[in-house]
């Protein structure tokens, strides 16, 4: 049976009432996903603002789908969207934004490398900004995976110059409208703020705690850390030339 830790029945509907939903991309997650539930249960209990999980199974070739079945069918904040095979993170994060119905979507990754309740911290400045992103502070990575983070974030910062720090961190709020707006493209994912830039929106990075994965596998190698985003700073140049946007002065209504 489902529980819930919300008076939500006080409400006409769910869209009334919840204002934040956090998208947890999933792909063979299924060592993490009992933590995952109740870190994030843990949060929902002290979340400055009514909050609900999205669950993107992003074609998990493991057990993860029948945890997420449980999860789902005990806990009424939460719900899933399963995929028919593997997208890649890009295309759960765009699933993600097309359903959303709250203002403000979050995202985190399901391996819990960064705190759900840090979430609390990136809303304080939510209300100046269109997208606030985490930026891991005391790194608990390999020396390999700390290098090639740091290369290829500067590579972005030079082909964006959005001045992130840190744009593949795994915890970021955005208001949703601005999320819908983004023409995602596999790996685009790594260029959120740069796309919020765009339209004319607000950025800001906030550090947060960082944690080493205690269980499951990395999904990324250096190929995907490193010359794989390279490659997608030309898809990014291509696309923000052709990118539309525009603001209307009035109308005749």
């Amino acid at each position: 049976m489902k529980t819930s830790i919300f008076p939500q029945c006080l409400f006409e509907s769910e869209e009334d009432y919840y204002k934040l939903t956090i998208i947890v991309p999933v792909y063979n997650e299924a060592d993490n996903l009992i933590r995952l539930e109740k870190e994030l249960l843990e949060y929902l209990k002290i979340a400055s603002i009514p909050t609900k999980v999205l669950l993107v199974n992003d074609g998990s070739s493991d057990n993860s789908q029948q945890l997420i079945d449980a999860i789902c069918y005990r806990n009424a904040a939460f719900s899933y969207i399963l995929f028919d095979k593997n997208n890649g993170l890009s295309a759960a994060l765009k699933a993600g934004f097309d359903v959303v119905n709250t203002e403000l979507t979050g995202y985190i990754d399901a391996d819990l490398q960064t705190s759900p309740n840090d979430f609390n911290l990136l809303l304080e400045h939510i209300n100046d900004n269109e997208l606030v992103t985490g930026v891991r502070a005391n790194r608990k990575d390999s020396f390999v995976k700390n290098m090639s983070s740091k290369i290829a974030n500067g590579i972005r910062r030079a082909f964006t110059h959005d001045g992130m720090d840190d744009t593949g961190c795994p915890l970021k709020i955005i208001r949703t409208c601005y999320a819908k707006n983004i023409p995602m493209f596999k790996g685009l994912h790594r260029f959120l703020p740069a796309m919020v830039l765009l339209q004319n929106g607000r950025v800001k990075q906030i550090p947060v705690q960082h944690f080493p994965r205690i269980a499951g596998e990395a999904k990324y190698g250096l190929w995907n850390r490193l010359l794989g985003p390279l490659l997608d700073c030309f898809a990014y140049l291509w696309m923000k030339k052709k990118y539309i946007n525009y603001s209307i002065e009035r109308t005749s209504e």
